[in-house]
């Protein structure tokens, strides 16, 4: 047979079919017969198109300009540097550099003609969110380091770049009275008491709440390791599990490895915990209120109880009193206001 089509070649197998083949170079594509027909002129066509390119992130990454910023980050992302950081901080972190080189101002830039000026202007325009806006300029701030380490660049421009004022207390510390409202919403038995309960009685961020389950009862005491920095720095902590807390744990469904789970009784993620808590507190009328500001919460419930800088960071496990102090200012200052009362008020006859 004769075949006006280029590539294309008789096979016989040795049940003596004639099988339809399209070969090139070495591509050997099988084609349904016979000649001519619609289903053989469609795997023609398609075969003689050739495989197409697969154009994937990694070679993207592959291709970008050598002085470019987002070759800059992609050093960064294979350094021992980045490697020391755990998995949270390595996500938010390459989500901001992610954005800030691929910023319309940024894609064509040549990362060693970043001057602090062009830092600043985009600063600016974040204004509104003064806390995302001092997020970014502090991980530039370590891109740019890592940089200077590395030999890469002889100046950190980042490190001139003024943060913006934001709330210097941070997220809202919850009230009594606040605390009061969200329980009569939510009681006993419900995950959202259950939540609360862990927050508030145990000091710990979500990350960690999510995961504490029976495996972390040892004797009556909570023993585990902090999730945040438990790949550099890790904190082990023990911490008793006081009779209300034990009380609202057993008055509540728990799962087998975790005692907060989701309507489908799996494991709350930690996005997933901070989205759901964050509509009981809408359903409470609290708004203002988050999971975080019952860590606040909890250690100026500490520092109102007299105890010392020391004992409250053995419950939350932070490693400096910095830290500590700023979250129980307002306590201590009530707790100190009425011991010189109280001193004032002795001394009268």
């Amino acid at each position: 047979m004769n075949f006006r089509l280029k590539y294309v070649v008789e096979d016989t197998d040795r049940h003596g079919n004639v099988r339809l083949y399209f070969r090139r170079g070495g591509q050997k594509i099988r084609l349904r017969g016979p000649v001519g027909s619609p289903e053989f002129l469609t795997d023609y066509r398609r075969a003689a198109a050739g495989p197409k390119e697969v154009k994937d992130k990694k070679d993207r990454v592959g291709r970008v300009k050598a002085d470019s910023l987002q070759w800059l980050c992609n050093q960064y992302y294979k350094s021992a540097m980045w490697a020391e950081l755990d998995g949270k901080t390595q996500k938010t972190r390459r989500g901001i550099l992610e954005r800030f080189a691929q910023h319309k101002d940024n894609a064509d830039k040549p990362y060693r003609l970043m001057l602090a000026r062009h830092i600043r202007k985009r600063r600016d325009e974040m204004m509104e969110t003064p806390e995302a806006a001092n997020s970014m300029v502090k991980t530039l701030r370590q891109l740019f380091r890592f940089a200077v380490t590395y030999d890469l660049a002889e100046t950190n421009p980042a490190k001139d770049v003024e943060l913006l004022k934001s709330n210097p207390d941070g997220y809202h510390s919850w009230t009594l009275a606040e605390i009061e409202q969200f329980e009569t919403k939510h009681p006993v038995g419900t995950t959202a008491r259950l939540a609360l309960a862990l927050a508030l009685y145990t000091g710990q961020r979500r990350s960690d709440l999510v995961l504490f389950g029976k495996q972390h009862v040892q004797k009556g005491w909570l023993v585990f390791t902090q999730q945040k920095g438990k790949g550099r720095n890790p904190v082990r902590l023990e911490i008793p599990i006081v009779p209300d807390l034990q009380r609202i744990i057993d008055a509540s469904t728990t799962g087998d490895l975790a005692f907060l789970v989701n309507g489908y009784g799996r494991p709350f993620t930690n996005a997933g915990f901070g989205n759901r808590f964050r509509k009981w507190c809408d359903d409470a009328g609290l708004p203002h209120c988050s999971v975080h500001g019952l860590r606040k919460a909890a250690a100026a419930r500490l520092a109102e109880l007299g105890c010392t800088e020391f004992e409250i960071m053995a419950i939350t496990g932070h490693q400096t009193s910095k830290e500590v102090t700023r979250y129980t200012k307002a306590a201590s200052q009530r707790v100190r206001a009425e011991a010189a009362s109280a001193k004032i008020g002795g001394g009268r006859k």
